[in-house]
């Protein structure tokens, strides 16, 4: 009998600006200092993209190339390419499209997928789908975000949160049950009053009242999405051990969304897991948001050994949110 194929996670890739925003210098900038932020959020740093006209392709370009380079993969090899990310360089064309062109993967096609911090989840299950039905052989999925650009640097209730980033993930057929094995994904338009963006679309097209108004950044109803969040990132999480009988033991890793720390202890207390078993790197990052779950791989992939059992946890905007369950496909770092 012809064994099934599955999406197996071959190789990780990562791009991070090279300026640091601290907890110092935001202090200056707005009403905030550094044990606020720490114990609100747990953040210390966050990368800051700078220079005129680099927007999120410039970073995904970038981790697509590390991430080429280290599995010595062929660009022109590449099936297709799927960027998870709301802060897009414009409309159209796409970001994955533009990402696609500067890393030279010249026979891929690409697009956009956007789901707020859940993005990158939803790429790689889209992208699990391809590798599955034998339409493809290698599937890179690339979360990338420039947060910078829609954050308001006067509100202190955001601009500690978010910085910029991206890494990617090289997919590829497996045959012996490794890889992506299951994903519960969710949507719920109505937490649209929660965390939203109002101007830039087509509801609010740019205009002098947008700009006047700040329209163009992110707006955050905090108490309601910390209790939406914790709620269901833990109930997707649990969900999903259940589904496949595994306990705290069976579980290396929580990767979860690196949105506040007191969201990730939260989660992985209602799993059983110690935070020792929770990739984390937002006092570094930030929360990165589709870039957050496959930096978490990037940095800890040293520490990773093939049939380990990862679960991959996330809410965003919209709301959005699931959970990924990865068996990890090799050993250790391909750096």
């Amino acid at each position: 009998m012809e064994k099934k194929i599955t999406a197996a996670i071959t190789g990780v890739g990562q791009y991070l600006p090279d300026y640091l925003l601290t907890n110092e210098e935001l202090s200056h900038m707005v009403d905030t200092s550094d044990e606020w932020i720490m114990t609100r959020i747990g953040i210390k740093t966050r990368h800051i993209l700078k220079g005129e006209g680099v927007g999120t392709s410039y970073m995904g370009a970038r981790a697509i190339i590390n991430l080429l380079d280290k599995t010595q993969t062929d660009p022109m090899d590449v099936d297709i390419v799927i960027c998870a990310t709301v802060t897009p360089d414009m409309f159209f064309p796409s970001t994955g499209n533009l990402i696609a062109d500067q890393a030279g993967c010249k026979n891929a096609f690409a697009y956009d997928v956007s789901a707020a911090c859940s993005g990158f989840l939803f790429a790689l299950a889209t992208g699990a789908q391809f590798i599955e039905t034998g339409h493809s052989k290698k599937v890179i999925v690339v979360g990338a975000d420039k947060m910078s650009s829609i954050v308001d640097y006067h509100d202190r209730n955001t601009c500690p949160i978010f910085g910029d980033g991206a890494a990617a993930v090289l997919l590829e057929p497996n045959t012996e049950g490794l890889g992506v094995r299951d994903f519960i994904l969710h949507s719920d338009g109505s937490g649209e009053q929660h965390l939203y963006m109002k101007a830039g679309g087509s509801r609010y097209p740019a205009s002098k009242e947008t700009l006047e108004n700040n329209w163009h950044t992110i707006t955050q109803d905090g108490p309601a999405v910390f209790k939406a969040a914790v709620s269901n990132m833990a109930d997707v999480s649990v969900e999903m051990m259940k589904r496949h009988n595994l306990t705290a033991d069976d579980i290396r890793f929580l990767v979860p969304h690196q949105a506040n720390l007191r969201i990730i202890d939260a989660t992985a207390r209602r799993m059983g897991l110690p935070r020792e078993k929770c990739m984390i790197n937002i006092e570094r990052n930030g929360n990165t948001t589709a870039a957050t779950i496959p930096t978490c791989l990037y940095d800890y992939e040293k520490e990773l050994r093939k049939g380990d059992n990862l679960i991959l946890s996330s809410f965003g905007g919209g709301y959005t949110w699931g959970s990924i369950y990865v068996k990890w496909a090799y050993d250790g770092s391909k750096a």
